[in-house]
């Protein structure tokens, strides 16, 4: 069971008012651990797997801020209520790339997160 991935963020504050506020995830784990570093750990509110904060320290960290996936979408934001969410998060300045559309699995539209890595915000058919 795949319970948590990372993503390197510029800052910890302003990723998790990013994923708090626009994606509206719950902050389940917010600890000091040194001196520079937490372990910070949000989660979609409906559950699923964990996605750690982790600010970006070395040179090579920074570089792929916003690029973590070669510009592929990489994670997968599934909506029980997607025009609900998909309006939250265009109030909220969410970056969309496209317009939502039909597919035959069900509604989707990409997005962009704060630094720039692709989602897809999804609800099944």
């Amino acid at each position: 069971m795949l319970t948590m991935t990372a993503l390197l963020v510029r800052e910890y504050d302003e990723a998790i008012a990013f994923f708090t506020q626009a994606l509206r995830f719950r902050l389940l784990q917010d600890e000091q651990r040194e001196a520079d570093k937490r372990w910070v750990v949000v989660t979609p509110q409906d559950g699923g797997a964990g996605l750690l904060l982790a600010r970006a320290v070395t040179a090579e960290q920074q570089a792929r801020v916003g690029d973590q996936t070669g510009g592929r979408v990489g994670w997968f934001l599934e909506s029980s209520d997607f025009w609900s969410d998909y309006r939250h998060m265009q109030a909220h300045g969410v970056r969309f790339t496209e317009q939502p559309r039909s597919e035959p699995y069900g509604s989707v539209v990409v997005f962009l997160d704060l630094y720039g890595n692709r989602w897809d915000l999804l609800s099944r058919a």
